[in-house]
């Protein structure tokens, strides 16, 4: 059974960085794609960025490139979102996500992730 917990948000004022985790476990991930969505109060959960596990092929939301990176550590099994130059519409729950053999034109929809996280709530302050 996939798991995936993540970890390192909290509060933060605008302009200051976070980097959060999601640890993955119970399987093995060569085949996944692993994505980040989040979900502002009131709002539909969107997309953030993604990785396909075998290889780093990363894809970041438009509105969050240059602020937001993706990657992943293979040997930690872990995957990472730094989050620079924070901004208080980016407070939101951040959810990690694991989706199995995805084409790169099929990351952003969250439809298409079989594992999901619990989820670590990021509060930019202004």
């Amino acid at each position: 059974q996939v798991q995936l917990v993540e970890s390192g948000g909290g509060l933060v004022q605008a302009g200051g960085s976070l980097r959060l985790s999601c640890a993955a476990s119970g399987s093995t991930f060569s085949s996944y794609t692993m994505g980040w969505f989040r979900q502002a109060p009131g709002k539909e959960r969107e997309f953030v960025a993604a990785v396909r596990w075998s290889g780093g092929n990363t894809r970041h939301a438009d509105s969050l490139k240059g602020r937001f990176t993706i990657s992943r550590d293979n040997a930690k099994n872990t995957m990472y979102l730094q989050m620079n130059s924070l901004k208080p519409e980016d407070t939101a729950v951040y959810y990690c996500a694991a989706g199995l053999n995805l084409y790169v034109t099929t990351w952003s929809p969250l439809i298409n992730y079989d594992y999901w996280g619990q989820g670590t709530q990021v509060t930019v302050s202004s």
